[in-house]
């Protein structure tokens, strides 16, 4: 049985794991050997992981019936979504999509009017199904080792919709 909460500063940890996992298992599926390496390096530690999830954003964990993380997501105050990694035991199972659902919720709730983020070749796939749309492939460098992602975006409601 999945909840879905809040962060809490102890999730901190089983976060980098999560990401950590996530890149190294899930991210060699569309990325090669040096590009999931420098994808991994960007990986946040505890401590920056409770500064960036405090830092105003909305962030939600699932957790298990242990109280143990298993996803993560956010939703920035002007509707950046930074994180969404789950842990690859639960990939596909519907996890992501339920954290998905309530971060636009959460986004709804503070009017945002649409959300966006930079995601990965395994991310895109995911928000397209969620009516997400791709802006731009973006092509760019780390470290000297060419990596992409995707800027995608999701309208919640029409430019000039009153909130």
């Amino acid at each position: 049985m999945i909840t879905i909460r809040r962060f809490r500063d102890e999730d901190a940890a089983i976060m980098t794991d999560i990401y950590a996992r996530a890149v190294a298992e899930l991210g060699p599926k569309s990325y090669g050997p040096e590009q999931v390496a420098i994808w991994a390096s960007l990986q946040p530690n505890p401590d920056q992981f409770k500064k960036l999830m405090t830092d105003g954003r909305y962030c939600l964990v699932a957790v298990d019936q242990n109280d143990r993380a298993v996803a993560f997501g956010d939703v920035e105050p002007d509707g950046h979504i930074g994180f969404l990694y789950a842990s690859p035991d639960v990939a596909g199972t519907g996890v992501v999509a339920s954290l998905y659902g309530e971060l636009e919720n959460a986004a709804n709730a503070q009017n945002i009017g649409k959300l966006y983020s930079e995601a990965s070749e395994l991310a895109k796939s995911f928000l397209l199904k969620q009516g997400f749309s791709v802006v731009e492939r973006r092509d760019f460098e780390i470290n000297g080792v060419p990596i992409h992602n995707y800027a995608v975006e999701k309208r919640l409601r029409k430019p000039g919709q009153p909130a």
